[in-house]
């Protein structure tokens, strides 16, 4: 009997370490400051420029989960342009990084939300290793 008890209380133990590892990552975009804070179990610890889609190419409003992750993608559509960490939300639109950080503060994309090169690699980085699931996107 004692070893049934030990069983049990190990995968309950490895239940409860493994549901404490999954982190709850909110990603807030807001297109009025051309900011986006990352919050990872309610604490914030990102606060980032970006720049956002363009009057008549507008970055969408509403809340998102990530549909794929692309660490190398070039956009068919604009030029082969480069999108690197790139973090697909609502179709073709994706959180990526940028070479054009010049532009970064100022609503200039194609709908996309640009970041500085460094800081997609780290929200890339932490949405792959959280889970697209754990992750939320929300545009205001």
């Amino acid at each position: 009997m004692p070893r049934l008890f030990c069983a049990g209380a190990l995968a309950a133990f490895v239940f409860v370490f493994s549901a404490a590892a999954d982190a709850s990552v909110l990603v807030q975009i807001n297109r009025s400051a051309q900011t986006m804070q990352v919050t990872v179990d309610g604490m914030p610890l990102y606060r980032w420029r970006v720049s956002t889609g363009r009057p008549g190419l507008g970055t969408p409003a509403g809340t998102f989960h990530p549909q794929s992750l692309a660490r190398h993608w070039f956009s068919r559509k604009y030029h082969n342009s480069p999108m690197p960490h790139s973090i697909f939300f609502h179709g073709g639109i994706a959180i990526h990084g940028t070479y054009e950080t010049a532009w970064l503060g100022r609503a200039v994309s194609h709908g996309c939300v640009r970041l500085f090169p460094s800081n997609a690699t780290t929200l890339f980085d932490l949405v792959q290793h959280e889970g697209m699931s754990a992750t939320t996107i929300v545009v205001h």
